[in-house]
């Protein structure tokens, strides 16, 4: 460990050491995070229209329970509530997205003034609990009709994506400055085009490649839209992995080679770099001509970042298994432990992706903008929510940032995921990942006990900065 802060779980009287709160930089941002169709509900007031995840939660067999995001956790109708549960956990910043069919219901351009009004009232009111907003434009709801127009493998999309960037910060770039544009256009190329696993539920690899360059692209053109506001502060949210290889024979050294190409360097390199990584295209081999693909393209996509957002939540180890290694690639079993959901628990991945980021592209600021973990929660008696897990899951990370932080990564801040137990996409209710329990037939909200070690360790570094 990098330092020996320790405190104690309060709800369940044992202690969780994490790193030395003074290990962090003295401007590090702390926050939480959400998305829009995950919690918000009220999917059919004021003029929001369908998503293209209203119809894939609403059809059998694709939501774990059948489902929906209908209610949700009510955080239309209940976000003052949040706000303050926000403020007292002391957070510097709440990451939340904006949901696409309740502005522009459509998708064409004409513009609900009532779903604005929400994130006015959103963003005024955690101004008023100097919690900083940070919006992410696009975390995965498509309005249904633009889908039913060719949704993101069209090109057409990414011009109503530059719609929706305009009318948004017309309206709310006067108080909000911190901006990313896209949230993990690896899910929503692939395991919405591809796999069908998220929706729209296609299974149309071309589909996926195309919808991933046409998100890219939707991406740089956004920066372009923003970058006319001098103030912004401007990136976008990636979801990276630790790749490892079960041994060093070549053919699972090209498994892990290929897996993080697809995963990692497919968004990495043009992002970044300005291009495609060539081994990843000669994998796919797929649209050989790259029709998708146009002049000038990649100098959009690869605008200046003011930082880059990391997602990050566990390890892939893969071989080639029983197929050539040009051939196919196996996932070996999640190591011990394992969250509820299945995902190993790896905080030094976390390092591990901190560092590769910035040993291969430079320094470009870091923002860990998701991390968290699914556990059984127990409910006490007396209503306290005890998660041990969680907790030491949450220090484990925090502890990887530091080692990173120590290694030279210049990474500026750090948001749970989640703030609030709420709808996780294809596993619907079944899992929750919020510092919050959601108790979701009353709405009412109760901080766990992670949430109030998150909440201790905010104050500790506040108080380390004010001793230094």
């Amino acid at each position: 460990m990098t330092g020996s802060w320790v405190a104690t779980n309060r709800l369940d009287e044992g202690t969780i050491t994490g790193p030395d709160p003074g290990s962090f930089p003295s401007d590090f941002v702390w926050g939480a995070a959400t998305a829009s169709y995950q919690i918000e509900g009220a999917v059919a007031e004021d003029g929001r229209r369908p998503s293209i995840w209203d119809e894939f939660a609403a059809t059998p067999g694709r939501v774990r329970g059948g489902d929906t995001g209908e209610v949700a956790c009510d955080h239309y109708h209940r976000y003052r509530e949040d706000v303050g549960v926000m403020a007292g956990l002391g957070l510097d910043a709440y990451r939340f997205s904006l949901a696409w069919p309740r502005i522009d219901p459509e998708g064409d351009g004409r513009i609900n003034r009532a779903g604005l009004d929400f994130y006015d009232r959103l963003v005024d009111s955690l101004l008023e609990r100097d919690i900083v907003p940070w919006a992410t434009l696009y975390h995965w709801d498509l309005p249904l009709a633009l889908e039913r127009r060719g949704g993101w493998p069209a090109r057409d999309t990414v011009d109503r994506f530059v719609d929706l960037t305009v009318a948004v910060h017309g309206r709310l770039g006067d108080r909000v400055q911190h901006w990313m544009t896209l949230n993990e256009p690896w899910c929503s190329a692939f395991l919405g085009y591809s796999s069908g696993l998220h929706a729209p539920g296609v299974t149309d690899p071309e589909a996926a490649l195309a919808a991933a360059h046409h998100l890219l692209l939707a991406h740089g053109e956004a920066v372009g839209v923003l970058r006319e506001d001098p103030r912004a502060q401007i990136g976008v949210s990636v979801n990276l992995y630790a790749v490892t290889a079960l041994d060093d024979r070549p053919g699972n050294v090209d498994a892990a080679r290929r897996i993080d190409g697809l995963q990692n360097r497919w968004f990495l390199d043009p992002l970044l770099r300005g291009s495609y990584p060539e081994d990843v295209l000669d994998d796919l081999g797929l649209d050989p001509t790259r029709s998708w693909l146009r002049d000038g393209d990649l100098e959009v996509i690869s605008r200046p970042l003011d930082f880059l957002g990391i997602n990050y939540y566990t390890r892939h180890v893969v071989s080639s298994g029983a197929y050539p290694a040009s051939a196919g690639v196996e996932f070996a079993p999640p190591a011990e432990p394992r969250a509820v959901n299945g995902w190993s628990v790896d905080p030094d991945g976390l390092t591990e992706v901190l560092t590769r980021v910035t040993r291969d592209y430079g320094a470009v600021p870091l923002v860990v903008t998701e991390n968290g973990s699914a556990w059984e929660d127990r409910v006490t008696s007396d209503g306290a929510v005890e998660d041990a897990d969680r907790t030491g899951y949450l220090a484990a990370h925090l502890d990887a940032c530091a080692r990173a932080i120590a290694a030279g990564v210049p990474l500026q801040g750090y948001f749970a995921w989640s703030l609030l137990d709420n709808f996780e996409w294809a596993e619907g209710y079944a899992v929750r990942f919020g510092l919050v329990h959601v108790d979701y037939a009353t709405q009412v909200r109760t901080v766990k006990a992670s949430g109030h070690w998150y909440a201790q360790f905010i104050a500790a570094h506040r108080a380390s900065i004010l001793s230094a």
